[in-house]
């Protein structure tokens, strides 16, 4: 399926009820499991990472296929490794393709028995749950923070707790440190110093938990807002004040013309003034906001340089390789280098007469090029466009609220 998307034919005035933050969602589950508690977790998440991630808690069977959600592989690979049983663990192709072997190799240093059922360091895997030894592990921080999450968040249960010496540059701190934040709700406390993360042995408390809006899909909001003349948008359900790493999006788009106003609950996006002759940023603390920021700035002409992208080469797709392809289609020529970093110096080519965006089964792929329609006279059209699923399954009706028309192709 194709969607063509279409701009408003009046200026963006909306107000957006925004999914549940997915990575808060996916952290509290597990911590509600390991404290046996039976309070309800209000306002969870209903994406698809999430939905897999609670059905599989909740499950009867000792086989669980996670489809294309990267952090329920990791966090439930942990979780399974502790608890006493025969587990399998599967997904699509691409997750097939994603590798899993530092976690799986930390793991069974501490007394978990894991084994690839096909290609080795990668999943589906095979996992004999029992009691954990626990002790100290070496792990290299950069490559995915949810390795590093699943180990912590089962760490106390171990018996002899969990101490983590981090090698390399760590990157996506902010979702350690909300993993570490969450677990201190829960009644668990770590501590951290320079790269080494030590838990001691802690049972975890069952506690009422309502989840925050996301970060993350309000990237998109902030997106839409820059690329319109006179956006007036309100998001409701975020704080000043959050756990989420991604909140920085609001600071970073102040630096190319859009402010944010807070009001308790929520927050007013508007047009500041501002417009940067050049962004440099580092993403290696929020990987994830790295498309929305690409995207943007490219149709906004403003020349980029984002580097600490290493770790989107293991995502949904290689998402370097396919912001490049899909911004040529309009025009665009970025450049990688080392894997890890984007860059665009104004470099122009002839687009595409008819462009369309494929996904690559990637729902930021999909939700960071939408907001190109305002742009483009002849709108947008984005292939597989039900991948939004993934993260923010309104997001199209978002759209269509806001005044964007959508029509369905074939």
């Amino acid at each position: 399926m194709i969607y063509h998307i279409f701009a408003p034919e009046r200026k963006v005035n909306t107000v957006v009820e925004l999914p549940a933050s997915k990575s808060i969602s996916n952290r509290v589950l597990i911590l509600n499991a390991l404290s046996y508690s039976d309070y309800p977790i209000e306002n969870l998440s209903v994406c698809d990472d999430t939905e897999v991630l609670r059905s599989a808690l909740e499950s009867n069977n000792n086989h669980f296929d996670i489809h294309a959600a990267g952090t329920a592989m990791r966090f439930l690979t942990a979780f399974l490794a502790k608890v006493v049983g025969e587990w399998t663990i599967t997904g699509t192709e691409r997750m097939k393709q994603r590798p899993i072997r530092i976690l799986v190799d930390a793991l069974n240093s501490v007394g978990a028995k894991i084994e690839y059922m096909e290609k080795e360091g990668f999943p589906p895997l095979r996992i004999f749950g029992s009691a954990l030894q626990g002790g100290e592990i070496s792990l290299d921080g950069s490559v995915s923070s949810q390795y590093i999450s699943a180990l912590l968040m089962i760490a106390p249960l171990m018996e002899k707790g969990l101490t983590l010496r981090l090698s390399g540059k760590v990157i996506s701190k902010p979702y350690i440190s909300l993993t570490l934040q969450l677990m201190k709700q829960f009644g668990v406390t770590a501590k951290w110093s320079d790269n080494v993360i030590e838990v001691v042995p802690q049972e975890y408390k069952p506690v009422p938990f309502v989840v925050e809006s996301d970060w993350s899909a309000a990237s998109y909001w902030y997106e839409i807002a820059a690329l319109s003349s006179q956006p007036e948008i309100v998001l409701n359900g975020l704080f000043k004040k959050s756990m989420q790493g991604d909140a920085v999006v609001g600071r970073l788009f102040e630096r190319i013309g859009i402010g944010s106003s807070f009001e308790r609950d929520r927050v007013k996006l508007r047009k500041n003034g501002n417009f940067s002759k050049r962004l440099n940023y580092d993403f290696t603390d929020e990987p994830d906001l790295a498309q929305t920021f690409v995207v943007t700035c490219a149709l906004l002409g403003i020349p980029f340089r984002f580097s600490g992208l290493q770790s989107l080469k293991i995502k949904e797709t290689d998402r370097i390789e396919a912001l490049k392809a899909e911004l040529k289609k309009f025009g665009y020529l970025l450049r990688d280098e080392k894997n890890s970093v984007l860059e665009w110096d104004g470099e122009r080519c002839e687009p595409d007469i008819a462009p369309v965006v494929c996904t690559y089964e990637d729902h930021r792929m999909a939700m960071s090029f939408a907001p190109v329609a305002l742009k483009l006279p002849a709108g947008i059209r984005i292939k597989e466009p039900e991948v939004v699923s993934k993260s923010y399954p309104t997001f199209w009706q978002n759209l269509q609220k806001a005044g964007f028309r959508i029509e369905k192709e074939e």
